[in-house]
């Protein structure tokens, strides 16, 4: 079996003048683009997933507009699969469980945003597909949220969504990771 990379959402909405920053996306998207340099060199699989919202749904990543668009940082090769998706989890309504099968993919490592939403729902699901899970925690972003009458900053989410995809079993690694720097 094989090991591929999925980036999850890292589009242009999520970065600075678009219609939803999240904390930390310039920083993460730079650690994204060398996960998935790194395995473009390896000759992995790599995987891309976009979300599009309707116009009504929240005002940002809304199919057909600029904030939409992958980042360039990340933006696909001709090869690569490219799926796109209306709900959190990125393996609702959009056969991605089928073509990882049909690449033989067991492992899989994650980037993307948002660390709190689509992260976190893409993660839990490969998880219960059986499959083995790192998401590169410096290649995620999320954005700063508010319970309680209280702001929680981005950072935090992204720290209290990480801990929690560890618990439940995945890899939360940064990178470069070890054996890369080794």
């Amino acid at each position: 079996m094989a090991r591929g990379v999925l980036v999850i959402d890292i589009q242009q909405d999520y970065f600075p003048g678009g219609a939803y920053p999240l904390v930390g996306s310039p920083e993460a998207a730079l650690v994204a683009e060398a996960v998935v340099a790194d395995a473009r060199s390896r000759g992995e699989w790599v995987g891309h997933i976009r979300h599009a919202s309707e116009a009504e749904a929240g005002g940002f990543l809304i199919a057909g507009t600029p904030g939409a668009e992958i980042h360039p940082r990340v933006r696909p090769l001709g090869s690569e699969v490219v799926l796109t998706k209306a709900e959190p989890n990125s393996f609702v309504g959009t056969g991605l469980d089928g073509i990882l099968q049909g690449a033989g993919i067991d492992r899989l490592v994650v980037v993307g945003m948002m660390t709190s939403m689509c992260v976190d729902a893409t993660v839990r699901a490969a998880l219960d597909t059986g499959r083995t899970v790192s998401v590169v925690e410096n290649g995620c972003a999320a954005p700063d949220l508010e319970f309680g009458g209280e702001t929680i900053g981005g950072r935090t989410v992204h720290h209290a969504f990480a801990a929690a995809l560890r618990d439940a079993g995945a890899d939360v690694v940064t990178w470069p990771l070890a054996e890369q720097s080794a």
